[in-house]
């Protein structure tokens, strides 16, 4: 205890003999024509947040500074093998190192902590500090993205003349950093610069350390991606519900408002500029195809609900829809086939003229003969008889030749509701496969 109590007493008179007419104010060198040596060395701890709207990285770092104070040296022997004191860091001359792309709109400096001081003058002083940098973010990739976040640090006032500052090491510190759930570090490499700005004409030297992240892509692939894919092979599907349902232009609108909304939780967080992100252009893409889907379904509708009144298909698009087409795309007609009710009708119109008691003449002659209207009076209403029936079977002709019409036009339609789903189901397939190689 009393030799504790003795060094105690060494380190107060040591205090005192250093700071008896020591001045914090002055660059702490002999000779004030030659620079002072500052090393740097930056650790990062944390990264708190990426913003990519406003490009602003918020990281939390231990900064490490070094110099050399000629004025703040002691034989150790002289204060019982006192080699080394801590104390306030605001006691002794500190260079003014700061971070040059501050983006803080407070502009808050390191954490007073003390520094260590060594009896040959080395001081060192390890201080943490949560900073905001800016960095440009670019956002073409999202969320596939990675980014290169510079910070910067240099004198403010010193120029190289007089403050020679210098990296302790080519990279920044990892062993300590604190895993991030959305971005992952590749490294911190460290490199130092000397520039001359426009307003002075003294070299001013700075130590730059490259921040290279890259983004975790599985929450957005599971958020935003992936519902995207699905919402989008949900469209061509549009072509394959009946066009008596009623539902294949609201399916395309509901799909197509999905993906607004889709696209604007993206623009939410990404910054206004003009690179579009590469989710984004998906978006853009899949809904540009589902509003083409929802207009030819239109179309398509306009075609199926063709009246009575329509054209005939024409012969190039019977051969080319109806025929190659609906092979094409496996279309087939179901039901019984068109020449069976034409040749049951040509039956029945033929039994008609040969066995119809208003023909056979035999018949109509035993008719007379056995004391029924007289033959003048028959073939009156023999003739009114035939007029009618053939009025009739002209009604009923040009139904089923209406019908037939019809039915070939709701077969175009059909045939092609087919074909534009089987093309746009490849057109989702393809733009999907292009998202995945560009993040490739």
């Amino acid at each position: 205890p009393g030799c504790r109590g003795a060094q105690g007493r060494f380190a107060y008179k040591l205090l005192h003999d250093l700071f008896a007419n020591y001045s914090s104010a002055l660059r702490p060198v002999e000779d004030t024509d030659r620079a002072l040596n500052v090393t740097l060395q930056v650790t990062l701890s944390q990264i708190i947040d990426m913003d990519e709207r406003n490009q602003v990285l918020t990281s939390y770092l231990w900064v490490r500074q070094a110099w050399q104070d000629a004025h703040l040296t002691w034989d150790k022997d002289d204060y019982d093998g006192i080699d080394s004191i801590r104390i306030p860091s605001s006691y002794v001359w500190r260079p003014d190192i700061i971070l040059y792309n501050n983006a803080d709109e407070h502009f808050g400096g390191s954490m007073e902590t003390n520094v260590v001081l060594r009896s040959d003058g080395h001081i060192m002083w390890d201080s943490p500090a949560i900073t905001k940098s800016s960095c440009k973010v670019d956002v073409s990739y999202f969320p596939f993205d990675g980014q290169h976040c510079r910070l910067t640090f240099g004198s403010w006032t010193y120029n190289g003349n007089q403050i020679d500052l210098r990296n302790r090491l080519d990279t920044g510190d990892l062993t300590d950093f604190v895993e991030n759930v959305e971005w992952e570090v590749l490294g911190m490499p460290a490199t130092r610069n000397v520039i001359t700005y426009g307003c002075c004409s003294e070299p001013y030297p700075d130590v730059t350390y490259t921040l290279l992240l890259r983004r975790r892509a599985s929450f957005y692939i599971f958020n935003l991606l992936l519902p995207c894919i699905l919402v989008s092979f949900l469209a061509p599907l549009g072509f394959y519900l009946p066009a008596d349902s009623g539902e294949k232009v609201s399916l395309g609108v509901t799909v197509l408002l999905a993906l607004t909304v889709f696209q604007l939780l993206v623009a939410e967080s990404m910054p206004p500029s003009e690179s579009v992100p590469l989710i984004g252009k998906y978006y853009i893409a899949t809904m540009t195809m589902i509003t083409a889907s929802t207009a030819l379904t239109i179309f398509i509708m306009n075609v199926h609900h063709c009246g009575p009144g329509a054209r005939p298909v024409p012969p190039w698009a019977r051969r080319l829809i109806l025929h190659h087409m609906a092979r094409l795309c496996c279309v087939y007609e179901v039901g019984e086939s068109c020449k069976s009710p034409q040749r049951a009708l040509g039956g029945q119109e033929g039994r008609g003229d040969a066995g119809g008691p208003w023909e056979s003449p035999g018949e109509g002659k035993v008719g007379t003969e056995t004391g029924g209207c007289p033959w003048d009076h028959c073939l009156c209403h023999h003739d009114a008889l035939l007029r009618n029936v053939s009025y009739i079977a002209g009604c009923f002709r040009r139904h089923r030749a209406n019908q037939r019409r019809t039915g070939e036009w709701k077969r175009v339609a059909k045939v092609m509701d087919r074909f534009f789903m089987w093309v746009f189901f490849l057109m989702v397939f393809l733009m999907s496969v292009l998202v995945l190689g560009n993040a490739a």
